[in-house]
This record gives structure tokens, sequence and C-alpha cells, in this order.
């Protein structure tokens, strides 16, 4: 879908490079990165520098560029390779972030450039959330017993050491050849988002949640060693059936009380023990399941909780 995307806009707003992110809808952390940047080596300083900077798509409304943008390392780092302008666009709605788009440029946007970008946001927020929602329908893959997933992040985010059931999740996450090593970019990310916490820069947890494509859901999170100048421990882990649940509903664009009603059932409740665990009627309740079955195209209950829950 996002290739599809890009291609479609660089027909009406030309770019030179881009990167575009998913993220966790909850905490707005980057996941699973599609990008063409100019230099691979520098991957991990142009990761941590984003997180470090004051216009992040955490505080973005709309579109946003580069034009009366103080300085900033980011900003120093990106001129080093010609880059101009920057319009960076974050894909929010009331569920959540799933993703944010920075689009490089040698030159300014132009303020219809920028209108343009604005206009199509919407649509394509939605069909990030869609495309979220879609994976986690399909039946996932059982998670093997292989050991742990770690990676040993120096503070500069260069990797010191990984076991071996981290490299082949991440190979997985972003697939490369099989004498090149996967870019760990999961890993870069929830390290700087770390490194933001730490900082004050931003509040949110430095966790994420990936969709593998077989339908596993792992979580990716991130723990100094020692003092603030220790290396970072990232580990990579089988998301909880409670962190699923959550992205499940948000991703089907369920109400809150839908969600506690799914909650309910995920507990093991019949409708008439969700009906009184909620204080509503069992009618209510029947309304809620009907909108659910709407919204998620799984009609038999056991399906809707087996996916929900996996």
């Amino acid at each position: 879908m996002r290739v599809r995307a890009l291609g479609v806009v660089r027909s009406v707003v030309p770019y030179d490079a881009f990167a575009w992110p998913l993220t966790d809808p909850e905490t707005s952390v980057g996941t699973d990165p599609l990008a063409d940047v100019p230099s691979l080596s520098e991957l991990p300083t142009l990761i941590r520098l984003k997180y470090q900077a004051p216009h992040r798509w955490t505080s973005l409304n709309g579109v946003q560029t580069l034009a009366g943008a103080g300085p900033s390392p980011w900003r120093e780092l990106l001129a080093g390779h010609g880059i101009r302008d920057v319009a960076s666009l974050a894909f929010t709605d009331r569920f959540g972030c799933w993703a944010f788009l920075d689009l490089w440029r040698e030159r300014e946007f132009s303020a219809e450039e920028v209108a343009l970008l604005a206009a199509v946001r919407p649509a394509l927020t939605r069909a990030l959330r869609d495309c979220m929602a879609h994976g986690l329908r399909v039946a996932p893959a059982p998670w093997a017993e292989a050991g742990p997933a770690v990676l040993l992040l120096s503070p500069a985010l260069d990797v010191r050491e990984q076991t071996e059931q981290g490299e082949l999740l991440l190979r997985q996450l972003l697939p490369t050849e099989a004498d090149r090593a996967p870019v760990p970019a999961g890993a870069y990310n929830v390290a700087a988002q770390l490194e933001a916490v730490e900082t004050g820069v931003d509040s949110h947890p430095a966790v994420a949640r990936s969709l593998l494509p077989d339908g596993r859901l792992a979580r990716f999170r991130a723990a100094r060693l020692g003092g603030p100048e220790g290396d970072i421990a990232v580990t990579i882990e089988p998301a909880p059936p409670a962190d699923r649940l959550a992205l499940f509903g948000v991703a089907h664009g369920l109400t809150p009380r839908e969600r506690q009603v799914l909650a309910c059932l995920a507990d093991g409740d019949d409708t008439r023990g969700v009906a009184a665990r909620l204080s509503m009627s069992e009618h209510t309740v029947g309304g809620h399941l009907k909108a659910i079955t709407a919204k998620t195209g799984l009609r038999s209950r056991r399906t809707l909780l087996a996916r929900a829950t996996a």
C-alpha cells in the first residue's frame, strides 16, 4: 500500500528521498520503515536525531515543512546530503498514530504542494489503519521456542551484539539478501525513543508492537544498562494477548464501549456475563456484538476471539 501511495504522491509532489515508518498506534514509536535515504551507514544517527527533533511527528497537526524552522542537529545532518526541505506528515486519527512520513527534497516545498499532501492525509490514515486491521485478522503462525531475541546497542545505537533469534526476527520484518545483515530499524526506533524519554523530549514508553508477515505480533522494548551513558538492551518478544486485543480494537475502529465488550468476551464471559459486568442489558450487549461483527467481518465468536487474542 505504501509503495503504491508513494508512486501517486511522487507524480504530483516530487521528492528526492523519503522515510515512512509505521508506528505503534498507542506509543507512536516507529516499527516497520519503508525508506530510501542517502546514507544507510548514518541511519542510527539519523533516527536518534529525528526522535530528538523539536518538530517530531508526535507534535504535528497536518503537514509541516522546515520553512521557518530553527537549526537542529537533524536538519544539519540532512543539509550535509543536500536536503533543503522536508515535508512531514503524521497519520493520526482518534484511534492513534499509525505512521509518519518524511519527504526530503533539495528545494523547498510550495504551499500548493503542502496543501495537496494535507488533502490526501485523511485517506492515507484510514488505509494504514485498515492494513493493520487486515494483518490482525490473519491467523498467526505459532511462536517457536528458539531462545531470547536481544540486541545490545551502544549509546550511539551501533549494534554491539545480538542473539541468533534477534537476527532471525529482524530479517522477517525487513527481508534482506542472505549474505547481508538485516537492518535493525525496529531496535533503533525504540532505543531512540528511550533517549527521547530520558531527555524529556517525549513521554511515550520505549515500546513498539509490530506485525510480522506471518501474522505474529512482536513487541520491541528498550532499556538502559547502567548509567545515562550505558548501553541499551532491546528485546523482541511475543506481544501478550492483552496487547493484541488492544491493537485489534483500535485498528478496527471499535468504540471504547465495544472494546470493553470484546475484552469481557476475551475473559470468558457470555452475553449475560458481559451485561452484568458492564451494567447494561443483554439487548444492548447484542447491539455492540453486531457492531463488532460488522467492523471486523468475523461472524464466528470463536474466530473473533482467536484473532483478537492470538
